[in-house]
This record gives C-alpha cells, structure tokens and sequence, in this order.
C-alpha cells in the first residue's frame, strides 16, 4: 500500500481514495494492522528482554506494574491516532503545534530526537541480541558460544555473597522466607557445579572474582558477524519495503514467538517445581515493591522497563505514521464539515479503536508471559539476562518444559522477535526522521519523491549505524534498559500534547466519552509519576555503575 505521502496533501485528495468504514466484524479485522506493527516493535526489547529482565530481578512483586505498563499507554495512543485521523497529520506535525517553542521546533519535538538518539544504541543492543542467538545456534568460530560458558562477574558474585551470609550471618539467612532460601540454596548449587565442570577456566574465573578483581569479558566476533548479516537484511528490506511487506512479516514473526512463549509458562504452571501459586500472583497484583537487592536495580530496571513495555514512547509517536500508511486519514478525506465526512470519520476511528485495543491483548498477553517466566525460573537461581550472556541466560527460562530442544526453540523465537523489533523501529525511524527533516525546511513537505529518497537513505544508514554502536561491545540489556529510561521521560511530554488534542483540538461532534476523558487523565497522571520516579531512580545509579 502505497504512503499517504504518494498522494495529494490532505485538503485536495481525489474523491477516489474517499470510502466509508467498514461495519462488519470481518471487514474491520482486514483493515487493522497499525497495531499489529507496533507489537512487533515492542515485542523484542520491552518483552523479551526488560520484562524478562525484571521478573528475574525483582520476582512477582512488580507483576502489576508491567500490565499497568502494557495497558495504561492505549488511552494516549489513541488520543494521538484520533488527531491523525482527523486532521490528517503526522505526529511530529501535530506535536510540533503544542505552546512552546525553540527555534524552529517545538520542546516535545526537541525531545523527542533526544530520545531517538538514546534509540539507536537500543537499537544498537537488540541487533546484537539477534547476532547472540544466531551465534549459539550455528557458531562460526565457536568463540562466542566459549566466552559465554563462563558465568558473569555478577553471578559469581551473587553466590560468593550468600555462601558468606550462610556461613557468617545465619541468622539474615535464616529469616527469608523458605522458597527464597531455596532459591538461593539451589541457584548457589548450580554456578558451584558449573564452574567445577569449566575445569581450569571456571577456577580461574573464581579466584579473580574471590580477589576482588573484575572479569573482563572477551571480545568475541561470532555474534558480530551474525549481527552484520541482520543489518544488511534489514537494508535490503528497508531500501524498498512498503507498508505492506513490514506488516505482514511483522506479524508472523511476532505470533510465531509469542505462542511458544505463552506455551511454555503454562507448562510450567502444570509442574510441581516451577508452577506460581494464586498467592504468589495474588500478591504480585497487590501494588507493592521489591525487597532491598543487593545491587539496588530491581525497580530501576522496572522503571526503564516501564517505558518500552506495551506502548513505549517512541511507539506511541510511530503510531500515527502506521495509521497514514493504513490509510484511515486518507480513507476519511478533507474536512469538509459535511454530515458524510462526520460520519466517515466517526467509522475509522472505531476501525482505529478496535486495532489499538486488539493489539493491546496480544501484546499484553505476551508481556505478562515472558515476566512470568523470568519469575519462575530466572528469579529462583538468581540469574540476571545482561552483557554478552543476555540470550543464552534468557534461553533458560524455557530449559525446564523443553529440555534439549529449549535453546533451539528459544533461539529461533529470539531471532525471530528481536528482529522484527529491528526491522520495524528502523522502518519506524525512516519515516519519523524524514518527517523531522519537513519540520525543519530541508525537504518540501509535497515532494513526494524526496520523501522516498529520504526513507531509503536512512534504511541503508540506520541499521549500519546499530551494528557499529554494537560492535564496540556496548552491554545489549544496558542499551535497551537506557533508551527505556528516555522514553519514560518522554511518555509525560507525550501526556501533555494527548491532552492538547483532545481539550483544544477535537470538534464537538468526535469527542469521546466522560469514561475515556478519564483514563486519559490516569494515563497522563501515570506517565509523570513514573517519569519522574524513572528520572530519580535510574539516572545516579546507571551513571555510577556503568560509566564511572
């Protein structure tokens, strides 16, 4: 399908391209598909590796967060879909219209490329989260898959620290409760043995953690070269990729892993070992938070985590350029103030409306399965997905149900959404760039053919620019965990123009209801909590752990 940038502006679109919404429940399924992009966007990184990430470091306490996470956001998405619809802009044209300006831009716009810089070593992470699991799948040299057999500095020290508490401080370690002495007993266990079976390097690596002295991961090229080769697909696709090609790819990728993800946790949840009580998600729903950790970066990461889960805030901007691309906008027509375009416009807001909310269920499903995954067996050995062993430490989450065949089902699941998290967040970032250059005078906003020329350009340029950014061994879990962090403080700013729209710039005949007025307001009052909670929580701490 062809970009509403392929057309003639807003105001003077021909006739033809004018239709009425679909009314039936079949019909309408076969226009959604925005939705359907967004969650193979947020799948790979808010999923898979910061959800999964939080279960395993703050256990079932944050699980009412992560929902409130997948669920609060819909209200400002469609607030931001409602505005395209009508008035037929982008999102950074929109956004570009709320009081307050520097220079040429307006201070949400601002931000928002500060936010898509922090995006493209997130980026930077997920590619190298693709090249991870290619390369303990079908290793080239055999060096990454050696690297990653010797546990982390973290983890070693993880269990050096309760080997001491046990041995000098019974009385700490007895006071936790049973499954978490257990927990630790068991994970303790495990590392001890594994470090045994490494022979000379395993004794190695402890005696240097027992000296207080750090454990320098090597550089490794296997998980660089399969990360080289997902760029260079991705500029393959992206240099002619329409619509059409990144929605449906998108959607196989996604469903293909989020069935064997949400498989596996209810075959957990049939086993005696690894099954969560009612009480145990009882809890979790209970509005608390995690216990003191060792390191202190259980909420933190939940914060971050917060940002990109479900929506995050560069999802929430890419949204509105999905929907042009749909046609919903163009569909509806110029505003002419007739009764005829009243009512197509009411009809593809509600198309709009079932595509946000359908998709939300799938994407939501998805999060609270991987979290409770990394509850049920990452959290119970106190193991943390980060660094170079990120993958094959979230591989283990599915070694309980399927064994020998887990890392091969979890690994073709990993590539599958962590690359489509890639593909259609550069696809995304094409379009939002190239808008960006509009707003700023460097391309005429009727050009269409410099329009396509920019969107090519950056598809070759972006996916190379992630893989150089992980090709000098930036931390995946740390880059994503850090754009997690800017799009928290983004989603308030995102808050504010939501609430522009919908009190300064809807007509009275497309206002939504009092009930909606009002999960807005919650939406936008969530969004600054945690953006500012997320500011306090992870700015000092990620400064001083990982760049001091």
């Amino acid at each position: 399908m062809k970009s509403v940038e392929d057309l003639p502006p807003v105001d003077i679109r021909p006739e033809s391209c004018i239709r009425d919404a679909p009314t039936t429940f079949w019909k309408t399924l076969l226009q959604l598909g925005p939705g359907l992009i967004i969650a193979g966007s947020i799948v790979g990184s808010g999923e898979l590796i910061a959800t999964t990430k939080t279960g395993a470091q703050a256990g079932i306490t944050l699980l009412w967060l992560i929902i409130l996470g997948c669920v609060i956001k819909v209200f400002v998405q469609i607030e931001l879909g409602r505005h395209t619809i009508i008035h037929g802009q982008t999102a950074l044209q929109a956004l570009n219209q709320v009081p307050g300006r520097f220079l040429s831009l307006n201070w949400i716009v601002w931000f928002w490329l500060a936010m898509m810089i922090s995006g493209i070593v997130q980026l930077g992470g997920i590619v190298g989260g693709v090249g991870q699991a290619a390369a303990i799948a079908m290793p080239l040299t055999g060096d990454y898959r050696a690297a990653i057999e010797i546990p982390s500095e973290k983890e070693i020290r993880w269990m050096l620290d309760w080997e001491e508490t046990r041995e000098n401080n019974q009385e700490t370690f007895t006071s936790l409760p049973e499954g978490e002495r257990e927990r630790i007993l068991e994970g303790g266990k495990l590392l001890r043995e594994r470090l045994t079976e490494l022979g000379d390097r395993g004794s190695n690596a402890l005696t240097q953690v027992e000296n207080n002295e750090k454990l320098i991961d090597p550089y490794t090229y296997d998980d660089k070269y399969w990360a080289l080769a997902a760029a260079l697909i991705t500029v393959g696709l992206l240099y002619n990729g329409r619509y059409g090609l990144i929605q449906n790819l998108t959607t196989v990728l996604v469903v293909m892993f989020t069935f064997i993800t949400i498989g596996n946790f209810v075959a957990l949840q049939s086993t005696v070992e690894w099954h969560l009580s009612s009480t145990e998600i009882l809890n979790g729903l209970s509005f608390g938070l995690p216990s003191a950790t060792k390191d202190g970066r259980a909420l933190a990461t939940a914060l971050a985590a917060f940002g990109i889960i479900g929506v995050g805030a560069a999802e929430l901007v890419s949204y509105p350029y999905w929907c042009l691309e749909k046609g919903y906008a163009l569909h509806t027509g110029p505003h002419d103030g007739t009764d005829a375009w009243y009512k197509r416009a009411k009809g593809w807001l509600r198309v709009m409306h079932v595509d946000v909310f359908l998709s939300m269920i799938v994407y939501t499903v998805a999060t609270v399965a991987f979290y409770l995954i990394g509850v049920a067996v990452l959290y119970r050995f106190g193991r943390d997905p980060e660094g170079m062993r990120m993958t094959s430490t979230l591989a283990e989450a599915y070694d309980p149900m399927f064994g020998e065949y887990a890392s091969w089902m979890f690994l073709i699941g990993a590539i599958a959404v962590l690359y489509s998290t890639f593909l259609v967040a550069n696809a995304g970032h094409t379009r939002t760039y190239t808008d960006l250059f509009k707003l700023l005078g460097w391309i005429p906003r009727g050009d269409r053919v410099k329009h396509w020329r920019s969107i090519s350009t950056l598809g070759c340029i972006l996916p190379i620019l992630c893989l150089i950014i992980f090709c000098t061994n930036i931390k995946p879990d740390v880059a994503v965990l850090a754009a997690g962090i800017m799009q928290a403080l983004l989603l308030p700013m995102l808050g504010v123009g939501a609430l522009f729209f919908r009190y300064w710039q809807t007509e009275d005949r497309l206002k939504p209801s009092i009930w909606f007025d009002i999960c807005l307001l919650v939406s936008c009052v969530s969004f600054f909590i945690t953006g500012a909670w997320g500011a306090y929580e992870n700015f000092g701490s990620l400064i001083s752990k990982y760049l001091m």
